[in-house]
């Protein structure tokens, strides 16, 4: 096998096919992917590879915290900061819970939800459908989309016949009415949404046929009375190793892992030494990769808890070795069939938390802190479960007492040959225990495999998609109704003439940009299905070009200006702040808008595609928000003299200030309005004026109407 031991080596990856497949569907498509295969099928390495190198914007969440420390991502509960007890779907929560689960989220962990292509749940076998139910509500919410996960694309990887998600009796009292099983893939969401499976079959770890096919029979729960009786030849009742043979019990309970390791340490003859862990920052205790306190003696079995960083790869995570010489500051490991000792450094695990930086506005990671210890522990024995994803040269296995899905086959592959396994006591048929649900759901995976057909098809349907997301004007056009409509109820009396704009340009909007685009994409929908690669076809990127062009122009002459026209003066709260955010929604939309069609100006790409739409939901552009704006612009057509409302409204906040009141208190804006339409140059004229009554002219008469005759000079000496 190519490659250092224990680590899988995919230097051929290029030729393995559902490697391919599954990279080609996560590139080039959105489709939800469920990423499986047996133990030691290179599942782990696949995404520390996408991590380095995918072109769309991800982020990498695990179950606990020791899986996402391992995957280099962050737990789900964190990210999502969901609830720790079992999420209802459909349920209604009391009002306290519902605005403490929506108001946990800061405004920057928002837009990194708003604005991923892809979210990665690594272990998902260890996850439950509520839990994977509340994670779609939280993107749903977030971004706004009715879709299943917020139409975030999925890729969950995971081994059904390892490990198995832990339900509390409680806890499944109160899910077993809404679910058919606590597995993922019963999730309300999940089964809402499509989904492919690709099961990964090129095995690294073991290269023997014969354990090959004994591993496949346990995990497929296929343990016939032959393949009992191959498996307990290597059970050797009593054995016990000799020190140095680096063999290591792996067994169900930790009690049972810590006594062996207690034991066998207070055997050894020798002084001991502490190491603790240096921690900086924030690193949970759940998390901690190995113990805070480290206690060794020379003679002691260790395990290797990292892969060697050096480019010598002297050793690799769950590699076995024995310390050799060890003081106060130093430790030197013999590695079983190693050459020689070698001095082990410190090393660090880091937890992360996501963030988007400020200056380029990618997704990267934050390290919030740091755990630094020796990559070292105890290790004449480990459970079963914490042995998750290592590879052992020799194993004694002790799984009669299993008690959950999984856990023999677990043991099992974790090792790299028969002959290196031996069985402390025999395997019955009971001690195998695989769930007929994940029987009954793994059994169709084969049937559901997908082809390079399948991604081809899946492709063009991708690009379609998005073009005819990019050409949709529908969202825009019901934001816009909404704005209308709210404008209409509101400020018909104040801005009559801006009332009237908007209602003559829905039907321009609806004819020559929605319905216009309606079409458009139904002729680019014809391009996508015809041409041989639909990113690079000239006679679809002549037309997507030409549609850009058009739309862009549309939007610049009648939508663009109407917007900034729409930003006015209003004196109620309630009233502007409604307006504030409907107009903000719209701005929104249209800024996302403009983005991709930029992006498409000389042709249509996935990334860039992908890229412009993710900067525009992240960047405050002209387009996104009234609230920047700190000068409300005048609907010019509705007053006759804006320069003098200018001058009023100054006057207006300097004296609101002053006596410490809003500025409607000292004059309403119709008032406002028809000082600046009627220019009084008496009392009586002043008086006249909607809004304007007695207490306004004893307090302020005689300040309005000098106002209005400095404005009327000057306008005349201009005039001169």
């Amino acid at each position: 096998m190519p490659g250092a031991p224990g680590e899988v080596s995919l230097g051929g990856m290029t030729t393995n096919t559902e490697l391919d497949l599954a990279r080609g569907f996560l590139e080039f498509t959105g489709t939800n992917i469920f990423l499986t295969g047996k133990a030691g099928t290179g599942k782990t390495t696949f995404l520390h590879n996408l991590r380095k190198d995918s072109p769309k914007r991800m982020i990498v969440v695990a179950p606990t915290g020791v899986a996402a420390i391992q995957a280099g991502g962050v737990t789900m509960h964190s990210l999502f900061q969901l609830p720790l007890g079992p999420y209802l779907p459909g349920a209604k929560r009391a009002t306290e819970e519902k605005n403490r689960f929506a108001n946990l989220f800061s405004k920057e962990k928002i837009n990194i939800i708003r604005s991923i292509d892809l979210l990665v749940i690594d272990e998902v076998s260890m996850v439950r459908a509520d839990v994977l139910d509340a994670v779609s509500d939280v993107l749903m919410r977030h971004r706004n989309s009715k879709k299943p996960f917020g139409g975030v694309q999925l890729l969950m990887i995971g081994d059904l016949q390892q490990l198995a998600p832990v339900v509390k009796d409680d806890e499944w009292a109160l899910l077993r009415d809404h679910y058919p099983s606590p597995y993922f893939f019963d999730s309300c969401a999940l089964r809402s949404t499509p989904y492919i499976p690709i099961e990964l079959r090129q095995i690294f770890r073991q290269n023997d046929p014969v354990f090959i096919e004994l591993l496949n029979r346990v995990r497929d729960n296929a343990v016939d009375a032959p393949t009992l009786a191959t498996l307990n030849r290597r059970c050797i009742p009593g054995f016990s190793p000799s020190d140095g043979d680096g063999y290591i019990i792996l067994t169900t309970h930790n009690n049972t892992a810590r006594s062996v390791n207690d034991r066998k340490l207070a055997e050894l003859d020798s002084a001991q030494f502490t190491y603790g862990a240096m921690i900086e920052g924030d690193f949970p205790e759940f998390s901690y990769p190995t113990d805070r306190v480290l206690v060794l003696k020379k003679g002691a079995q260790v395990m290797f808890l990292k892969n060697d960083p050096s480019p010598e790869k002297r050793y690799f995570n769950g590699k076995i070795g024995t310390v050799v010489c060890l003081d106060e500051k130093s430790i030197e490991v013999r590695p079983n069939g190693g050459s020689g000792p070698i001095h082990v450094e410190l090393a660090e695990w880091t937890n992360t938390r996501y963030t988007i930086n400020k200056d380029n506005n990618e997704i990267t990671e934050v390290v919030d802190g740091r755990f630094l210890q020796y990559p070292l522990k105890t290790a004449w024995a480990i459970t079963i479960h914490k042995s998750q994803g290592l590879t052992f040269e020799r194993a004694v296995i002790d799984a009669s007492a299993s008690f959950s899905h999984g856990q023999v086959y677990v043991a099992l592959s974790r090792c790299r040959s028969l002959e290196g396994m031996v069985l402390s006591t025999p395997l019955s048929p009971t001690a195998i225990i695989n769930d007929t649900l994940v029987k009954r759901y793994t059994g169709g995976i084969e049937a559901a495999q997908p082809t390079e057909s399948t991604l081809s098809v899946q492709r063009r349907a991708y690009v379609s998609d998005l073009l005819a997301e990019l050409f949709d004007y529908r969202p825009l056009e019901i934001r816009l109704g909404i704005l209308q409509r709210l404008m209409v109820e509101h400020l018909s009396r104040l801005y009559p003439a801006l009332i009237e704009r908007w209602q003559g340009f829905s039907s321009v909007f609806s004819r020559e940009i929605v319905s216009v685009g309606e079409t458009f994409q139904n002729q680019l929908r014809r391009l996508v299905a015809a041409a041989g690669d639909p990113e690079n076809d000239p006679a679809l990127t002549d037309r997507v070009t030409k549609g850009v062009a058009y739309f862009r122009a549309k939007e610049a002459k009648g939508l663009i200006p109407l917007l900034a026209a729409s930003n006015v003066e209003i004196d109620n709260k309630e009233t502007r702040r409604t307006i504030a955010e409907a107009l903000d929604r719209v701005r929104e939309l249209l800024a996302v808008k403009e983005a991709t069609l930029l992006a498409a100006s000389n042709g249509f790409t996935i990334a860039a595609h992908l890229k412009a739409r993710a900067k525009a939901l992240l960047e405050k552009s002209p387009f996104t928000t009234l609230r920047g704006m700190k000068k409300k612009v005048s609907a010019s057509n509705d007053i006759a003299n804006p320069e003098l409302l200018e001058i009023l409204r100054i006057w207006r906040k300097a004296t609101a200030d002053e006596q410490e009141v809003p500025p409607y208190a000292v004059l309403h804006q119709k008032g406002l309005i028809g000082i600046c339409d009627k220019l009084p140059s008496t009392k009586k004229e002043l008086l006249s004026i909607d809004r304007i009554g007695q207490s306004f002219m004893t307090k302020y008469g005689a300040q309005v109407l000098k106002i209005v005759k400095d404005y009327r000079m000057g306008r005349v000496d201009e005039e001169e």
